[in-house]
């Protein structure tokens, strides 16, 4: 089964016409998603707008970048003072 990538302006735009009275089912069945996937995006989009979304979105991918950054940086001073410890 092939997957659909909705875009933000989709997601939002489901959430708020959820929000303005449509029902659940409804949004499901004409976006072909699952109900799980559909209440995640309410749960994660809720009351955005699509230009906080995608500022969210960037926000966790510049985080996600970061913490990588510092493990690797961790870890690369954890051995440079394992070497540093031994006696030649």
């Amino acid at each position: 089964m092939k997957r659909k990538r909705y875009t933000v302006e989709q997601i939002v735009a489901a959430v708020k016409q959820h929000e303005l009275g449509t029902t659940a089912g409804d949004i499901i069945r004409k976006l072909g998603i699952a109900e799980a996937t559909f209440y995640r995006w309410k749960q994660q989009y809720g009351g955005l707008e699509p230009s906080q979304v995608r500022e969210l979105k960037q926000l966790r991918e510049e985080n996600a970048k970061l913490k990588k950054l510092v493990a690797d940086l961790s870890l690369d001073k954890v051995m440079l003072q394992d070497i540093a410890a031994k006696k030649w």
